[in-house]
């Protein structure tokens, strides 16, 4: 799994790129508190090689707490910046720190 930011000049937005690899998984998407958790709303595309990628853009100098939804499963990112507990789910989340 990867994470790659891109900071645009003209604004105050940070461009995240989220890629996942998953050979065998029919869906992936990223939830997180930037969507409300919602599931349906940052699908990631699969690509040829197998992989799932999809950006987002996101508000700098703000972090969120992200997780990845693999065929139903969630699934942290070995890669974020930082991992949090989350009394909610009963689980840590991924962090981004933009």
């Amino acid at each position: 799994m990867a994470i790659s930011k891109q900071y645009l000049k003209s604004k105050p937005v940070c461009k995240v790129t989220f890629t996942v690899p998953a050979e065998d998984a029919k869906e992936v998407t990223v939830v997180g508190c930037f969507n409300e958790w919602d599931t349906k709303a940052n699908p990631l595309k699969k690509l040829k090689n197998g992989t799932f990628k999809g950006a987002v853009s996101l508000d700098a100098e703000k972090s969120y707490e992200f997780r990845y939804l693999v065929d139903g499963e969630f699934q942290n990112e070995a890669e974020a910046d930082a991992q949090v507990w989350n009394d909610f789910a009963g689980a840590e989340n991924s962090v981004l720190s933009l």
